[in-house]
Parts: structure tokens; sequence; C-alpha cells
């Protein structure tokens, strides 16, 4: 979206993607480090493997691993919040403690079903905004609600997790959404954020003058749906594995096909 809007910032961008990425890498440590000391990764795991909970690093060792990766992310936005100001800063801090709050203290939003709401806020608008911001110096309506849908697709994603999770968080006492309303609520919940998050190119075009081509990203519905129908009618650990990945691929593909399309100029 900076791109067609002229706004495109290379090491701005960069500096982003960097930053974006060792939050999200110290947010898994601190959660891989958070989930074996509650008991929430026990030996009966239905995930990927975790490095603490296997034995393959110390408790500590990831707690220092996921200290550094968050104090990197700060150095890296050093640059951004230069460029970009106060409000650069304030995100960038918001963002790191979002990423530590989502497992750390009694109030940790892992444990308390608050994620899902800010997994959409902070992967969405937060994300699209902020990187948008520190390329072009102000933010759109457009940009925003364009955040929206990686927001939910992202969402997505977690509830796929929580969902083959469910009863292993219930016995450790991890108040997911999908734990405090139940795992039918989940499964509904995740066909209506990939249909709002179709919904959002259509909403641009009509709104805010987008291009036709990006409407082309609607189509992440139809790919979706599958993956609906797989997730209501299994709970097998190992194939919900698979359906969390091909989620995640769902989102790049959505990133990638808006992205192409709105700067096609059609």
């Amino acid at each position: 979206m900076a791109v067609r809007d002229e706004s495109f910032h290379a090491a701005a961008a960069a500096c982003a993607l960097l930053s974006a990425l060792l939050i999200q890498i110290g947010t898994n440590f601190y959660n891989d480090y958070a989930d074996f000391r509650r008991g929430a990764d026990a030996e009966d795991r239905l995930g990927p493997q975790r490095a603490t909970q296997a034995g393959l690093v110390k408790p500590r060792q990831m707690w220092w691993a996921a200290t550094i990766a968050f104090a990197l992310a700060f150095v890296g936005g050093l640059y951004l919040i230069v460029r970009g100001g106060w409000p650069i800063l304030a995100i960038g801090l918001a963002s790191i403690g979002a990423g530590y709050l989502y497992s750390a203290t009694r109030f940790a939003l892992a444990y308390t079903g608050l994620a899902d709401l800010f997994v959409l806020v902070f992967f969405g608008p937060v994300a699209v905004g902020g990187t948008y911001f520190v390329q072009a110096l102000s933010v759109t309506p457009a940009v925003v609600v364009a955040g929206i849908a990686p927001g939910l697709l992202s969402t997505a994603i977690l509830l796929v997790n929580n969902i083959r999770d469910v009863e292993q968080d219930r016995a450790a006492a991890k108040q997911t959404l999908v734990v405090r309303l139940g795992r039918p609520f989940g499964v509904g919940l995740y066909l209506v954020c990939l249909a709002i998050a179709a919904l959002v190119p259509a909403v641009l075009f009509v709104a805010f003058g987008g291009t036709a081509a990006s409407l082309a990203a609607v189509l992440v519905l139809p790919l979706g749906l599958p993956l609906f129908q797989h997730l209501r009618s299994t709970s097998d650990g190992a194939m919900l594995n698979v359906t969390l990945a091909s989620t995640a691929r769902l989102l790049f593909i959505y990133s990638i096909v808006f992205a192409i399309g709105w700067n096609t100029g059609l």
C-alpha cells in the first residue's frame, strides 16, 4: 500500500520487518517458557514440540532468549523511533509489552481469554498501520481497514491452536476463549474470521477506491472452507497441526494476492 501511494521507504520497511519478527520470536520463546512453568505443556502435548518441555533448553535459558529477542526488537526499532517519533515508540513498547504479557503474570493474555483480541489488533491494524506509518509518516483509514484482514486470519491460526489444545488447556487452568465458551464456539469463530477477512477487499474497493484486482483476495474464503470443515470434523491433534499450518499458509497467500492486486492499477 505504501508502494501504491509512492511512500515506500526500504530502510524503514526492513527495520519494521526485523522488529516485528523479533517481537514474535520473543513472544514465542516466553510462551514456551511460561507454559512449561505453568504445566500447560505436559508430556501429552498435541502441538509441535516445545524446546523447554522436551528438555532441549533449560527454562532459565529460554527466559534469557526471550528477553534478548525483545531487547533486540527495541534496538532494531530505534531508527523507526527517530524517523516516526513518539507514535512509533508507543507502538513498539505496546507490542513488546503485549508479547511479554501474552504469557507473563497472573493476568496473562493467553490464560484469560484475551489473546484472540490482542492478536487481532496487533497482527492486524497495528502491524499494517505501523509499517505504513514508518514509511509514509502518516496513515490513512484504508490502511487501517486493510489491516483487519491479516489480523483476523492470524486470530484464526490461534483458534486452531486453542481448539486442538482445549482439553490440555482446561486441565492447566488456561482459560482461552475456546475453554471458556466451548469448542463449537471456537470453530464457528474461525469461520467468522475467514468470512470477514474475505469481505475486507470488497469494503476497500467500494469505500476507498481499491483496485478490482485486489478483490482476488476474496478467494480466501472458498480456499478456507475445507479447513473449516476439517476443523469441525476432527479432534486428532496431528491432523489439526496440518490445519494450523494450512491456515498460516492461507494468511500468506491472502497477503501476497492482496498486495499484488492493490498495486496493479486495475
